[in-house]
């Protein structure tokens, strides 16, 4: 998979209250065509006005959750990105919300190849989750715990298909 290729001229919204986050994600995709907002206000704004081929979306400081809402019923993958819900049940809520990602802050300058996968396993209507996984078990891992998914394995079960 060339991430570059599935990403030329994609329109991406992406939503967070910091600038420098806006900023640096914009020049990271500059091969798209990205659309920022700071606000919940102005994000739902645009999301209802317009179709993005993917949402980046902060939870903390922009009500990522209800944009989250409303970037599914418009078709709209989400990526949701955090520095600070960085919890396990954080991660579940992302996921039962219809999420397609979920990722650290931490782990931004690998956010071409997240929405590659996003756009690839929507593409071949395949489970993005398996691929989250592979790519972020080790931060999880490092965050929560070697056990991180023991609390409700039939979940993770569910979700980590191969």
């Amino acid at each position: 998979m060339d991430p570059k290729k599935l990403l030329k001229g994609k329109r991406i919204l992406i939503v967070d209250d910091e600038e420098d986050i806006l900023e640096t994600l914009s020049e990271m995709l500059d091969i798209c065509e990205v659309t920022t907002a700071n606000s919940f206000e102005q994000a739902k704004e645009l999301l209802n006005k317009n179709y993005y081929d993917i949402a980046i979306l902060d939870i903390m400081g922009v009500k990522g959750y209800d944009l989250l809402e409303i970037a599914n019923k418009k078709g709209i993958p989400a990526l949701m990105l955090t520095a600070h819900a960085l919890t396990r049940e954080d991660l579940k809520k992302s996921i039962k919300r219809g999420a397609s990602f979920f990722a650290p802050k931490d782990e931004i300058s690998s956010i071409e190849i997240f929405i590659a996968d996003i756009l690839e396993a929507k593409e071949k209507n395949k489970n993005i989750w398996t691929k989250w996984y592979d790519r972020l078990a080790r931060f999880w891992e490092k965050r929560f715990g070697p056990d991180w998914r023991e609390d409700d394995p039939e979940f993770w079960k569910s979700l980590i298909k191969y």
